[in-house]
C-alpha cells in the first residue's frame, strides 16, 4: 500500500524551461548593466536561441561569441553564479496545484531533488510548495557525490520519514538518473513525461526505467488509487 509520495522538482512539478528563461533574463540584465554591452533584449534572444537549438552545455560561451563579447573562464563562472543565485520568475502550474490538493491529507508528501544550492531552494520558494512536504531532501546538502543515481538521498528520506520502500512512490522525469536507485531499493517509480521537458532520452537500461509512465500529473491520483 502506498502511503508516501515523493516528487522530483525540475520538469516534474513545473516546466524547467521556464526556469532557464528566467535565468537567461537575469544574465541578460546583468550584462546590460555593464559598460558597452548589448541590450538585455539582445542578450536574452542570443541565450534563448542557443539553448533552444539544443546547446545545453556551452550555452553561455556560444551566446557570448554570437554577441561579440570577449570572455574568459572567470567571466563564465560569474554568469553561472548569476544564473544559480537569481530569484526565479516561475509559477506552479495548475496541474501541480490540483495534484497537491488531491493528495494532501491522503498521502505523506516529500520532495527529493538534485541541483546546486541555493538554486533549488530558490525554486521551491518561488513555487510556494514547501508547505506541502513533510520532508525535503536536497541531495546537494548531502554531498555532490550523492546526487542521483546515488541511493543515499532516498535512504535518508526513508529514514527521516520512517517508512518502508514498498510504501513509497517516486514521481520524476529523467530516466537517465531518476529511477535507478529507487528501483533497486524497492520504491515504486513513476515517470512523468511533460511536453516541454528538457531531458528526452530513453532509459539506458532496464533498471533505469520507471515501472509506470504518465503524461499528465492529473493522472497520478487515479494511478495511486488503482495501486
Amino acid at each position: 500500500m502506498i502511503t508516501t509520495v515523493v516528487f522530483d522538482l525540475d520538469d516534474t512539478l513545473y516546466d524547467e524551461v521556464e526556469y532557464c528563461k528566467s535565468g537567461f533574463a537575469a544574465i541578460a540584465q546583468f550584462l546590460a548593466n555593464l559598460p558597452d554591452m548589448p541590450s538585455a533584449e539582445q542578450s536574452f534572444d542570443a541565450f534563448w536561441k542557443e539553448f533552444a537549438s539544443g546547446n545545453h552545455t556551452k550555452t553561455f560561451n556560444a551566446s557570448l561569441e554570437q554577441l561579440g563579447i570577449s570572455y574568459d573562464d572567470k567571466f563564465i563562472e560569474e554568469l553561472v553564479k548569476v544564473y544559480r543565485n537569481h530569484t526565479p520568475k516561475i509559477k506552479l502550474p495548475q496541474d501541480s496545484q490540483d495534484n497537491f490538493n488531491q493528495l494532501s491529507g491522503k498521502y505523506t508528501l516529500a520532495l527529493l531533488t538534485d541541483g546546486f544550492l541555493p538554486a533549488q531552494k530558490l525554486k521551491v520558494q518561488a513555487l510556494g510548495i514547501e508547505k506541502y512536504f513533510k520532508c525535503i531532501i536536497y541531495t546537494e546538502e548531502l554531498g555532490r557525490q550523492f546526487w542521483k543515481p546515488s541511493p543515499v538521498g532516498f535512504e535518508r528520506l526513508l529514514q527521516t520519514l520512517n517508512v518502508k520502500p514498498q510504501n513509497v512512490a517516486y514521481v520524476a522525469d529523467n530516466p537517465a538518473k531518476d529511477f535507478i536507485a529507487p528501483n533497486k531499493l524497492g520504491i515504486l517509480t513513476i515517470q512523468l513525461i511533460r511536453p516541454t521537458r528538457i531531458h528526452i532520452e530513453s532509459a539506458p537500461e532496464a533498471v533505469a526505467a520507471a515501472k509506470y509512465v504518465i503524461h499528465q500529473l492529473t493522472q497520478l491520483p487515479l494511478l495511486l488509487d488503482r495501486l
